[in-house]
């Protein structure tokens, strides 16, 4: 299903490169020799509001746009705000595939999550799995927002011929992340609160949940990578799920964090808590077949990221705690 290389030269868009997704996504382009990188702020382009899109869109008429822009955040905050999860994403997406679409937007890739999958999916979850049963109830509306992000892309496939793709990591994590203590997710939170044991010694650090559910964590860069394969390999109105084939217990990254950052305590799991997903270990044969695999192993990706955050905590730009 290989297609034509895309052009370095031609202007390229990536939406939300001041997180961690498009962050990465934008340095990848840029070492790949993309000369045309086209970026927007919240401030300059609010991609909820549709006349600013379409302004924007008619303005640049990017070539290929890369859509990692949404609201993002964890358990807590999904379950505590599912109203703006929904409304956010909804609007962010349509806006500007439709903006894309009208202004001749050649290829486009829209990144989903892992999360749009049902909760007892089968495992490892195929891409077919997608509307065959009940989602997790804590992060429901987020991924009923996502899902209809794959459905619009395959809707405009369908009507206007376009060769716009979705593809669907798995948990990501790396530089650039998000370790506010309300919104974000598992392994950022696991870093920011045993390195905030670690500097107090305190004696004991609490994981939410049992510590039984199974997760698969993909370092940043490599999904930065793959973004750029598929754009040049896949044509397809399928959604790819992007990962690296294996998971572990929270219960045993909990415990690799601890050991990554010097925390010799205990490690306390709060049963009171949710444990969310049982498992949610993704089904890469499809990104595979298409020549690309994750390159940097969890315990890599783990120190180099807490390398990152210990940068952060020095310079004042991350909270410990």
């Amino acid at each position: 299903m290989s297609i034509a290389p895309l052009d370095r030269s031609a202007r390229t868009y990536v939406a939300g490169h001041r997180g961690l997704v498009g962050g990465a996504v934008l340095a990848h382009l840029q070492a790949e020799g993309f000369t045309d990188l086209v970026t927007a702020t919240s401030a300059e382009v609010d991609l909820r509001d549709r006349g600013a899109v379409e302004a924007f869109f008619d303005r640049e008429r990017p070539a290929t746009v890369v859509l990692a822009a949404a609201k993002v955040g964890g358990i807590l905050a999904n379950a505590t705000y599912p109203a703006d999860f929904f409304s956010d994403n909804i609007r962010i997406q349509t806006n500007v595939l439709d903006a894309a679409a009208a202004t001749g937007t050649e290829r486009l890739l829209f990144l989903g999550s892992s999360c749009i999958y049902p909760k007892f999916a089968e495992q490892p979850i195929r891409e077919d799995s997608l509307l065959t049963g009940l989602l997790e109830p804590t992060n429901d509306a987020y991924a009923i927002a996502k899902i209809a992000g794959v459905l619009q892309v395959q809707a405009l496939r369908r009507q206007h011929g376009v060769h716009y793709i979705s593809a669907m990591p798995t948990n990501l994590y790396g530089p650039g992340d998000n370790f506010n203590p309300e919104g974000s997710h598992v392994l950022p939170g696991l870093i920011r609160r045993f390195e905030a044991a670690r500097l107090d010694g305190d004696p004991t650090v609490t994981v939410w949940g049992t510590g039984t559910p199974r997760r698969e964590f993909l370092h940043v860069s490599d999904l930065a990578r793959a973004c750029v394969h598929l754009l040049e390999n896949y044509d397809d109105g399928a959604p790819v799920n992007i990962g690296v084939g294996e998971d572990l217990p929270i219960a045993e990254l909990a415990q690799l964090v601890a050991d990554t950052v010097g925390y010799t305590g205990e490690l306390v799991f709060d049963t009171t808590k949710p444990d969310g997903t049982p498992r949610k270990l993704l089904d890469v044969s499809t990104i595979h077949g298409l020549g690309w695999r994750a390159e940097i192993g969890l315990r890599e990706g783990l120190a180099a990221t807490v390398a990152w955050y210990r940068e952060q905590l020095a310079a004042g730009t991350v909270r410990a705690s």
